[in-house]
């Protein structure tokens, strides 16, 4: 008998601090599941001089969202190259970081660093520049940290920064020139990377070896920018779902194949990742495209049976969020609530108080929005955490800021054990209840006096969108760049904009000013032919590697279906 209970409570104890331990983790993207959720509680407020338990010196900038696992912060950066488009740099400099950060004290325990894999996109026009190096967020298991670097390979390391192995996904560039953002998950024994950009592949590799497992190419994969998510079918059948340009997809991720796949929305681009409310998931795509909520399962093309709703609201870069029977969408400076049940759009408020980034084009407000307890939490570019009571309506109650210095927030804020960390491109911040007062003037509280956008109508112009029906406008963009207003767009205006270098091909007459009609005539087709810009041989400065395959090879437009 004592033999027993003494064996019992053992097991007790090890089950116990497993779901401890695991409980506090934010091991991915959005944390547990991708969803964004958090049980926990955050202290009522914050401001760069009350309620910031640390702050820590990162090695350089980056896109990507902070994790949490087993007390630990990891975060990755980049260094050496493409920190101002005036002056990246050589791009031979180029190195990446992956940076782990002591949960409760903010001590940097370890950096690793990984020079740069070449011939790389080069640092000009509007692609690499509007998010830089670092864009894939790193996922752990809770033994080992995986981080994925794109054309620079997979990278993993245990706990205690000990190399493991690293693997190449590819080195070809996407139609844009945007690179990848995608970041990788853990399946069972298998770590999952979207290398949309660099072959695209989704690629499965051993967790422990780094061996590949399986690899499915696709060329549907160009424009998908969003994290894949597993959802449970049953008992013997998990989906990896995936939103990608027009359509949903859903693969054994065991092998990659095809199990199913369903249209979506119909826009050309997909930034954001799914949403799931058990096994139905929810999908917003940018401008041109729609929402979707579809049951997950079946086999082929699902788009009739399992197709529940289609709706107008678009997302932009952010995820959206849902909490409870409602689903959460912020874009271009709106936040859009949505009946999950039934589509139906329920609320619209504009952020109050919000600031722009500047030398931008549109917004590149990348965090997404995350919800804990009953309140949720946008953080945008600039460094300003929006924050929202939830309920039968969702009310703005503040503004808070980590910092009075000018730094860039890309990275969606990770919660855990009653903590915020949050990254900048230039500090790891973390969040915590420290009992101290937070003064309103530390804040942006009082210049929040913008009424709330109506709950229907179109969508409020913002950037360099117009009107309704959010088109862009391209005499807008012209004149917001021309401060002096007359009527030429030169060099000294264009200066420390992140679209200078492409921007000043439309100059036609080589009168180094750019009219309103060089601008009207050829400002739509230079977007439309993608980002990059520059020399395709590694340029920015960094010399030449060889030209880089710009065709792609031929492949399937989906994935091989499972059925074969």
């Amino acid at each position: 008998m004592l033999r027993f209970s003494t064996l019992t409570l053992a097991l007790t104890c090890s089950i116990s601090y497993c779901l401890t331990s695991d409980a506090d983790d934010w091991p991915r993207f959005r944390g547990p599941e991708g969803s964004g959720v958090s049980s926990d509680s955050l202290p009522a407020a914050w401001s760069a001089d009350a309620n910031l338990a640390w702050k820590t010196e990162m090695p350089g900038p980056g896109a990507s969202s902070p994790i949490v696992v087993d007390g630990k912060v990891f975060v990755t950066c980049y260094s050496g190259y493409g920190l101002t488009q005036t002056s990246p740099g050589n791009i031979e400099d180029l190195y990446r970081h992956l940076v782990c950060v002591d949960m409760k004290t903010g001590k940097k325990l370890w950096q690793k660093d990984v020079k740069a894999a070449l011939p790389e996109d080069p640092y000009s026009g509007i692609g690499v520049t509007a998010h830089g190096y670092a864009s894939h967020t790193p996922v752990s298991d809770g033994k080992n940290v995986y981080a994925f670097f794109g054309k620079s390979g997979v990278h993993a390391f245990d706990l205690a920064g000990n190399k493991l192995w690293d693997a190449q996904v590819g080195m070809e560039s996407d139609p844009t020139k945007w690179g990848s953002s995608s970041s990788p998950i853990v399946y069972k024994d298998t770590v999952i990377v979207t290398a949309s950009a660099e072959s695209q592949a989704i690629i499965g590799f051993d967790k422990e070896s780094g061996k590949e497992l399986w690899r499915q190419e696709a060329e549907g994969l160009d424009g998908m920018w969003g994290t894949p998510s597993l959802v449970k079918v049953d008992d013997q059948r998990t989906d990896l779902v995936m939103c990608v340009a027009k359509e949903l997809w859903g693969l054994d991720p065991t092998n990659g194949k095809l199990r199913w796949f369903a249209d979506a929305t119909g826009a050309q681009q997909a930034y954001s990742s799914v949403i799931l409310d058990g096994k139905r998931v929810f999908a917003f795509t940018g401008r041109g495209g729609g929402s979707i909520a579809l049951d997950v399962g079946g086999k082929g093309d699902i788009s009739k049976t399992n197709t529940v709703w289609t709706g107008s609201d678009n997302a932009s870069f952010a995820s959206p969020v849902r909490h409870q029977s409602k689903l959460y969408v912020v874009a271009s400076g709106i936040v859009t609530v949505v009946d999950a049940k039934t589509g139906e759009q329920v609320q619209k408020l504009r952020l109050k108080g919000a600031k722009k980034m500047e030398g931008r084009f549109g917004s590149l407000d990348y965090p997404s929005p995350i919800v804990v307890g009953d309140r949720m939490y946008y953080l945008n570019g600039t460094g300003q955490m929006f924050v929202f009571e939830l309920g039968d309506e969702m009310k703005q109650v503040a503004i808070y800021r980590v910092t009075k210095d000018k730094e860039t927030f890309w990275g969606t804020p990770a919660i855990s054990n009653n903590q915020m960390i949050l990254r900048s491109s230039k500090h790891l911040y973390c969040v915590a209840d420290k009992g101290e007062k937070v003064e309103e003037s530390d804040n942006d509280v009082a210049q929040a006096r913008e009424p709330a956008a109506p709950a229907t109508g179109g969508r409020p112009s913002g950037g360099s969108r117009s009107g309704s029906r959010g088109r862009f406008d391209p005499m807008s963009m012209f004149n917001g760049l021309d401060t002096d207003k007359d009527g030429q767009v030169t060099a000294k205006e264009l200066e420390g904009n992140r679209m200078a270098d492409r921007l000043k091909t439309l100059d036609k007459d080589g009168d180094t000013k750019i009219s309103k009609d060089e601008f009207s005539s050829g400002i739509s087709g230079l977007f439309s032919r993608g980002g990059g810009g520059g020399s395709r041989s590694g340029g920015g400065g960094g010399g030449s590697y060889g030209q880089r395959q710009d065709s792609r090879p031929d492949r399937p437009q989906r994935p091989k279906s499972a059925e074969n």
